[in-house]
């Protein structure tokens, strides 16, 4: 029942789009990281992690947000994900 509901669709797809965000973001922000550690500038490395662990909790953060809404049947749409996920 739930590969025709709209609904669960939207919100699968909205999900995944958003992890897969993160994914990218946080494997950019890991590479950037590791160069500037291997260049020999840690401080600013250290930073990154510091940003790579806040981009973290921000999306655990609106993950747990769109779940709580998903679950009181509300259809809340992201930014810019949302009209991706809605044309899919």
């Amino acid at each position: 029942m739930e590969k025709q509901s709209r609904f669960a669709r939207f919100h699968a797809f909205q999900s995944l789009l958003l992890h897969a965000i993160a994914i990218v973001v946080g494997i950019g922000l890991q590479v950037v990281s590791g160069v500037l550690a291997f260049a020999g500038i840690p401080f600013v490395s250290f930073f990154l992690w510091l940003v790579q662990i806040l981009v973290g909790f921000g999306v655990l953060g609106v993950a747990i947000f769109l779940m709580i809404k998903a679950n009181a049947g509300e259809e809340l749409e992201l930014p810019v994900i949302g009209p991706m996920a809605k044309g899919w």
